[in-house]
């Protein structure tokens, strides 16, 4: 009796690392992971990596958008990284994402690099669906999921970026299209919904972030008003207008904007919002004959 109990805990022990494993350290601290239940090492399982904002947390963003509550439910795997710390002042976490957001003292930090080695290393951990590795962000985080778009366009499927913005610069065309959900309030008063500038740096709008992706991914140039949606639990009824561009749009991309009227910075979440954005991102998969875009 004793040996057939040992037996079996060592092969629970071996077992452990793949499918209860809860964080990976590439160099930058521990990175929570989280495994649905029913993770299955025989079938291709869709990855999202999450990004806070300025001064924010990956728990804190993932407590905020309410994504790893969910992860059962939608089987997917779920990482939340945290940026590095300013040298100085407070020490707030950030992302190297563009010129305007938010690397306010010229740290030179390869956060492309970095985000980039996580999805390789959850790929070499876990079975990933390389036709579905999808980032979301929020502010900051959502400038880094446009740059991650643009200079890793043949491994990123789509991205959902809430409050971020897409600035770029001539050059920065991907070279794959790539699905891009902007979510923006109008009465934000951090990262403006027209455009705005931070320490004179300026960035582009929601709307104008959309069209330079509808662009990129060779869509019609005009948008088409569809569903209204319910994000925001602060705010009466279905606040959210829905514009897409998702006519004659290479195979592969496409864009989207949900604009909060009268939302806020950091909206005060509706109990549906992580699911409304994940299962727009899983009907939005990479380039693939067997998938229907």
């Amino acid at each position: 009796m004793k040996t057939k109990t040992l037996l079996l805990f060592i092969l629970c022990a071996v077992a452990a690392p793949l499918t209860l494993a809860q964080s990976i350290d590439l160099g930058r601290g521990e990175i929570p992971i989280t495994v649905p239940d029913d993770y299955d090492a025989e079938v291709p399982t869709p990855l999202i990596v999450a990004l806070h904002g300025y001064t924010g947390s990956g728990a804190g963003t993932d407590r905020y958008m309410g994504l790893s509550a969910i992860a059962d439910d939608y089987d997917f795997l779920l990482a939340t990284p945290n940026g590095r710390r300013e040298p100085e002042g407070d020490a707030n976490p950030y992302w190297n994402a563009s010129v305007a957001c938010c690397n306010f003292y010229s740290v030179e930090t390869d956060d492309v690099g970095y985000i980039k080695s996580i999805i390789d290393e959850m790929k070499s951990r876990y079975n990933v669906d390389p036709m579905r590795v999808y980032l979301i962000g929020h502010s900051n985080g959502g400038f880094m999921t446009y740059r991650m778009a643009r200079e890793h366009s043949d491994t990123v499927a789509a991205i959902a970026s809430l409050a971020g913005a897409n600035d770029a610069g001539p050059g920065d065309e991907p070279s794959s299209p790539v699905h891009i959900l902007q979510i923006h309030g109008t009465a934000d008063a951090t990262i403006l919904y027209r455009g705005g500038e931070i320490r004179e740096n300026r960035y582009t709008g929601a709307l104008s972030s959309v069209r330079r992706w509808a662009e990129y991914n060779g869509c019609d140039p005009q948008g088409r008003g569809r569903e209204q949606r319910d994000l925001d639990a602060s705010l009466p009824g279905y606040e959210t207008g829905v514009l897409k561009y998702n006519v004659g749009c290479e195979a592969g991309g496409s864009a989207e904007l949900w604009t909060i009227s009268a939302g806020a910075h950091s909206p005060v979440l509706s109990d549906t919002y992580g699911a409304q954005v994940v299962e727009w991102l899983y009907a939005h998969p990479k380039r693939n004959a067997s998938f229907a875009d």
